[in-house]
């Protein structure tokens, strides 16, 4: 069981983005990066994805079509990483898992470990590892860019996105920063994960 301090974070102190303006504001500070990674937190077990033909195959059980669907975008995933490397950053991810697997885990640790091949590092820490962390509630989805800005990833109830709070303090982004750089040094890679907990699952 992890035993890391947890920043505080009040969504109060930032600034709240509406979907378009949290992509735009996103695509520009990723493509300012320079020299230093970032960084992104997931921890909702379920995301409403609007536009996945994978996520649809895998839902309806055709899980040999998912994985083509997936490893169909390799070649863009590949070249986004390069890109990124050529800058000088490196996007990491930490996927928090509670086990059983609901069945979008089940398909985004496959997507995530596609990601992972081309260039983009992966890693999974368990659900029961954080649960100390979480005595005041699950930890936020969180991305953390060049050390830079922090966004606070929102979502409706049904789990469809819906905005983002950006904070730019530079001490709560560096302390959130450093969080989830601990949580990834303590994490295990997506490939060995899926190996041992994911194939197998859904056929």
């Amino acid at each position: 069981m992890l035993d890391i301090p947890v920043p505080p974070l009040n969504p109060a102190e930032g600034d709240w983005l509406e979907l378009d303006d949290y992509s735009d504001d996103f695509d520009l500070h990723y493509e300012q990066t320079r020299n230093r990674g970032s960084w992104k937190l997931e921890r909702k077990q379920y995301f409403k994805e609007s536009n996945s033909p994978s996520w649809n195959a895998f839902r309806r059980g055709d899980l040999a079509e998912a994985q083509r669907l997936l490893k169909d975008r390799a070649p863009a995933l590949r070249e986004e990483a390069e890109e990124a490397a050529s800058r000088g950053s490196v996007f990491h991810r930490v996927r928090i898992v509670e086990q059983p697997l609901t069945l979008y885990v089940q398909w985004e640790l496959r997507s995530l470990r596609v990601r992972s091949e081309n260039g983009e590092p992966v890693r999974v820490v368990p659900a029961a590892a954080v649960s100390r962390l979480e005595s005041e509630g699950p930890l936020p989805e969180l991305v953390v860019l060049g050390g830079r800005v922090l966004y606070q990833v929102m979502y409706t109830e049904e789990s469809a996105p819906k905005g983002a709070v950006r904070f730019t303090d530079p001490a709560t982004v560096q302390q959130w920063e450093g969080f989830i750089a601990d949580l990834f040094a303590a994490g295990e890679d997506i490939t060995s994960y899926v190996e041992r907990d994911v194939v197998g699952n859904r056929g």
